[in-house]
């Protein structure tokens, strides 16, 4: 199921202008967007479009305003008139990038396939955005449009499936950590190949106090894809189990 990427949704509350107060809404999407003046033509879609090709060409660290800025040919003062801050620009662009994460279509498969097809457009969406690693850092919650339709569909197929109440919300997060958990271990590490040989080498040698970790080869351990899948498969039989009658 296709989506059109949805910016500006979710609002409740007048802006003022220029950046936000302390007692001012702290998420952007509970700010109204500012009244067009006669500045070089900017937007909340243009600022988001290019604040993503800025993450994904030189990540999360190097996102500055005067950056930002330079990229959309404005001034940083024009930016600003826009966007308050540099979290209200990763609001934003994380917002962008779930509106690439595919809905499957809700009357096909299981609820077990919807999953799964759910999650693993999620985490290719992610990969395909390295910055997205540090989503987990931080302290704002995600609450654009894009994202809630996003959780929505999760905890609607859970709901169908039979879950209820607290079990609907446990069953949510569990799943959606391990997706976010996977992909920015996988986003986050650097290892070559000697590196992890060298790593395993220094294992073996301390076999006696780390037999497990030297029997299985840890250090060695880069299959991402397959942990992934095989990680969410025993999610899903475990919440399976918890449908069965007397659970």
């Amino acid at each position: 199921m296709s989506r059109e990427r949805v910016v500006g949704e979710i609002v409740s509350k007048p802006r003022s202008r220029g950046r936000a107060s302390s007692g001012a809404a702290q998420s952007v999407w509970l700010r109204q967007p500012p009244t067009p003046r006669n500045e070089p033509p900017l937007s909340r879609e243009r600022i988001t479009e290019a604040a993503v090709a800025l993450l994904d060409e030189e990540g999360m660290e190097r996102l500055t305003m005067r950056r930002l800025a330079e990229r959309l040919g404005a001034g940083a003062t024009t930016l600003y008139w826009h966007i308050d801050t540099k979290d209200d620009v990763i609001d934003l662009a994380i917002d962008a990038i779930f509106a690439e994460a595919p809905l499957p279509d809700p009357g096909t498969g299981s609820w077990q396939e919807n999953v799964v097809a759910l999650l693993s457009g999620c985490r290719d969406m992610l990969l395909r955005h390295p910055w997205s690693a540090a989503l987990p850092l931080r302290q704002r919650p995600s609450i654009g449009p894009n994202f809630l339709a996003w959780l929505e569909f999760l905890q609607a197929t859970l709901a169908r499936a039979g879950f209820e109440g607290r079990q609907v919300q446990a069953a949510c997060w569990v799943l959606y950590n391990h997706v976010q958990g996977s992909t920015a271990s996988q986003s986050s590490l650097r290892w070559t190949s000697d590196e992890r040989t060298a790593a395993q080498e220094r294992l073996t040698l301390q076999k006696d106090r780390y037999p497990t970790l030297s029997t299985y080869e840890y250090m060695l351990d880069d299959d991402w894809e397959q942990n992934f899948r095989l990680g969410l498969k025993y999610l899903l039989d475990g919440l399976d189990a918890q449908l069965a009658p007397g659970a």
